[in-house]
């Protein structure tokens, strides 16, 4: 039971860092909030996205992504709504003065619970996520290591156990480089624009992208 090579292990370790490195949707919205909000916003942006990733592992493992992989207008319609979903997110922030106005309600920051629930949607609605992990996992798939679903459990847990170790620095590194900044309005009206356009722009590839 997941008897593997060193060759194995290397290979797929060298993917995981490389896929972590990666920029996308997911670490645009984590240093965004990140950047605005301050560490602690970033943590709980980090805990939607691993959350989100999760579940999207679970369906990989299950062949749920399968049918996201074969089904045009499933993929189409997931692809929509994320697109959707980040323009919004960008919108938000452009409209802001200044306050953080996307990410605060009354005066207060945004609660965490409802960062985390944006991150999760920001993974999930991401269909080149469940499409990457349906292609990359099976890669890795040895026979007589285990069962099938078992090995991409296992893989695609250890895709976020690397995340771990590469995203955190990230976020604390972003954090320090930008917390006498914030305190500035007019440098936190600059970067609500910039997060918000990136957000948009996001969207717009994820929008425009083929399958």
């Amino acid at each position: 039971m997941f008897d593997y090579s060193l060759a194995h292990w290397i290979g797929f370790l060298s993917a995981a860092i490389l896929l972590n490195l990666s920029p996308g949707p997911d670490i645009a919205f984590i240093l965004g909030h990140t950047v605005r909000s301050g560490i602690r916003s970033g943590f709980a942006a980090l805990f939607g996205i691993w959350s989100g990733a999760c579940l999207h592992v679970l369906m990989a493992a299950a062949g749920l992504s399968a049918i996201l992989a074969a089904s045009a207008v499933a993929f189409s319609t997931i692809k929509w709504v994320g697109a959707a979903y980040l323009i919004w997110l960008g919108i938000q922030a452009l409209r802001s003065k200044g306050e953080g106005a996307w990410i605060k309600e009354a005066g207060k920051t945004l609660p965490w619970s409802r960062i985390y629930r944006q991150g999760i949607l920001v993974s999930l609605l991401n269909p080149k996520v469940a499409i990457f992990f349906l292609a990359f996992l099976p890669q890795f798939i040895v026979e007589g290591a285990g069962p099938v679903w078992a090995q991409l459990l296992l893989h695609g847990s250890l895709i976020i156990v690397v995340a771990a170790f590469i995203e955190p620095p990230l976020i604390l590194l972003g954090g320090r480089l930008t917390e006498a900044l914030r305190r500035n309005r007019s440098v936190g009206l600059w970067l609500d624009r910039g997060l918000g356009a990136l957000l948009v722009a996001l969207g717009v590839r994820l929008a425009t992208s083929a399958r």
